[in-house]
């Protein structure tokens, strides 16, 4: 009985710790919704990404730029996704930047495997799953949404994008992650 509160007790934390913490997110409008997808429409973004062979390189460089490691040494606030997809055969991770940033206002990064870029905005067919960021969930998430898509007479416009929402420390019960694909859409 004991051990079950302390999980409880430690859950609950988490939940918390996660609530607070949360960050300023890419926004979208939902204009279609399915069982098993929905699909949206996000504005153009900015965000920093880095392409490389190595994920965790590539996050460790995209976080000492949002720490300050870029050329006004200033610290941003981390954003939600963060997202990862293939270009030309390399693996690709973004961040977000905050909504109060444009090309005219955004710091220059210090490390030249950064790079400052606008997302177009456009529709995006998503599905949601909790669990923990694993290869093998993401395979299996953009498997269920790319075969909904073709039933759908959806034309799928890009390699699938990897979304995660949440730290490591978040329970995998409690965690949000997307695939997704940017589709053509007619609202």
């Amino acid at each position: 009985m004991k051990k079950i509160l302390l999980i409880i007790f430690y859950s609950i934390s988490i939940f918390i710790y996660s609530s607070v913490m949360a960050s300023e997110e890419a926004k979208y409008d939902i204009v279609k919704s399915t069982d098993v997808y929905e699909i949206r429409k996000y504005s153009d973004r900015l965000a920093v990404e880095v392409v490389s062979t190595t994920e965790d390189n590539s996050f460790r460089k995209l976080f000492n730029y949002i720490s300050g490691n870029n050329e006004k040494n200033l610290e941003i606030k981390m954003t939600i996704p963060v997202t990862q997809t293939e270009k030309s055969g390399n693996m690709t991770m973004q961040f977000y930047l905050p909504s109060k940033f444009s090309k005219d206002n955004v710091p220059d990064p210090t490390n030249t495997d950064v790079e400052v870029i606008n997302i177009d905005g456009g529709y995006y067919a998503v599905i949601r799953y909790s669990g923990r960021a694993s290869e093998e969930n993401f395979i299996k998430h953009k498997n269920i949404l790319e075969d909904q898509l073709i039933k759908d007479n959806i034309s799928i416009q890009s390699p699938p994008i990897k979304a995660t929402y949440n730290s490591p420390f978040t329970l995998p019960i409690l965690r949000r992650n997307e695939a997704m694909f940017r589709v053509k859409y007619k609202y």
